[in-house]
């Protein structure tokens, strides 16, 4: 306890940096993820990339993002096990964020699309391992995750395969594809739209206070999906197609889902800044209102955070993805198969709605994992070839170490930090 009182504003001075440094990583590598098939489809560039997450992630994560203490509230760790140490839950509450952002960077920088969540769920367990030993650690949720490794990129690969080949059945295989695209493109805008809005809706709005029943959020997701269909309709009808060129049909098809992959590129920014920034600024909001209480963590610390953590999570993010994303966007976005426009908006799609019904049956999942595994359905409509194994060997292998990796880091620098507040 002398130590909270002592060190205070050192420590907090400490989670910020290390807090703004896990938020960068998230922008390098799990927002990159997001950007990557609009990047790889050439629906738009780098730069309007990284315009539409700057404003799409800054807004979902100030508007509806703010879920705090989420490593503690998912159960990974028993937080009563720290209840008479509280330093070591702070110390170690930094040090696991210190790590996870340190991996995060260093696989952004390989190129290696990790996961976010699962690095820092790796970080938990180190240094509560190191601390208060295994008894602690909720390991029912470890093999979730071990299981999600394989589901959930197989059922999003499965369904983004099933999503193409319905456009090719719909569309491209038809007498008139471009006249079914126009047609058809405002529908897949629906289901699009009211998929991302139902994991807006419920893991959002709560956050500022606003939860609504299941049969309300229905409701409201089906009125933004109908909204954004027509506009999307609209959109689609002032497109400037081709009229002389060789295989107009299917170019004109492309640039039609074009106009999806911007429209829902600006979705999934909004909702993974809504959901995903929490893996940065729940920790850091913990680790400053129990300092500033002087008490340990528990499933509530954090409720009402600082004006400026969230604002300061949305910050990082973007840096982190204008100076480190381009590595990890090329390997998802290009190096993993030859992606199109409708190609890209399959997986994007298919990416949507596994989150979707992961989220409704409880299986803890990595967003990138599950992009990936559309990727590859996507990929293998064209056959084995067009797929990349050198590729995906160094993606799976990099998913897992990922969660040693996070333990082993946070070992590290919860001794660092232990020595120098000893």
């Amino acid at each position: 306890m002398e130590v909270l009182i002592q060190h205070s504003n050192i420590l907090i001075a400490i989670a910020v940096i290390i807090g703004f440094l896990m938020a960068c990583g998230i922008g390098a590598n799990d927002v990159a993820n997001a950007m990557a098939t609009s990047i790889g489809t050439k629906s738009l560039t780098v730069i309007q990339a990284l315009i539409i997450a700057a404003i799409f992630e800054f807004l979902g994560a100030y508007l509806a993002g703010g879920e705090v203490v989420n490593t503690i509230k998912d159960g990974i760790v028993d937080s009563s096990a720290f209840s008479g140490q509280p330093i070591n839950l702070i110390l170690g509450m930094i040090s696991a964020l210190f790590a996870a952002g340190t991996w995060l960077i260093l696989a952004s920088i390989l190129g290696w699309p990790v996961s976010t969540t699962h690095s820092i769920i790796g970080a938990v367990i180190g240094f509560s391992l190191l601390t208060v030993g295994s008894d602690a650690i909720q390991w029912n949720m470890l093999w979730g995750i071990l299981g999600s490794w394989f589901i959930t990129p197989v059922m999003s690969g499965i369904l983004a395969y099933l999503l193409f080949m319905s456009v090719q059945i719909a569309i491209f295989r038809h007498y008139h594809p471009l006249e079914h695209a126009k047609r058809i493109a405002p529908l897949y805008i629906a289901v699009t739209f009211f998929t991302l809005s139902i994991i807006t809706i419920k893991s959002g709005l709560k956050h500022i206070g606003i939860e609504l029943s299941n049969q309300n959020s229905i409701y409201v997701a089906l009125g933004i999906s109908v909204l954004t269909a027509l506009i999307g309709k609209f959109f689609i009808n002032r497109i400037k197609f081709e009229k002389n060129i060789k295989r107009k049909h299917y170019v004109n098809v492309e640039k039609v889902f074009t106009v999806l992959m911007i429209v829902t590129a600006c979705a999934m920014a909004f909702a993974h800044g809504s959901n995903d920034v929490a893996n940065a600024i729940g920790p850091l909001s913990a680790v400053v209102a129990s300092v500033q209480n002087g008490t340990y963590i528990t499933s509530s610390t954090g409720n009402t955070q600082e004006w400026w953590i969230l604002p300061l999570g949305a910050l990082g993010i973007v840096i982190g993805l204008a100076t480190l994303g381009y590595k990890v966007m090329k390997t998802v976005g290009v190096k993993i198969t030859q992606l199109t426009p409708s190609r890209g908006f399959s997986a994007q799609l298919a990416t949507a709605i596994t989150v979707v019904i992961a989220s409704a049956t409880g299986l803890p999942i990595s967003t990138t994992q599950t992009l990936v595994g559309a990727i590859i359905g996507v990929g293998l409509a064209k056959g084995i070839a067009a797929i990349n194994l050198t590729v995906i060997r160094n993606i799976f292998s990099s998913w897992i170490i990922t969660l040693p990796s996070g333990a082993i880091l946070a070992i590290a620098f919860f001794k660092l930090l232990s020595l120098i507040f000893a």
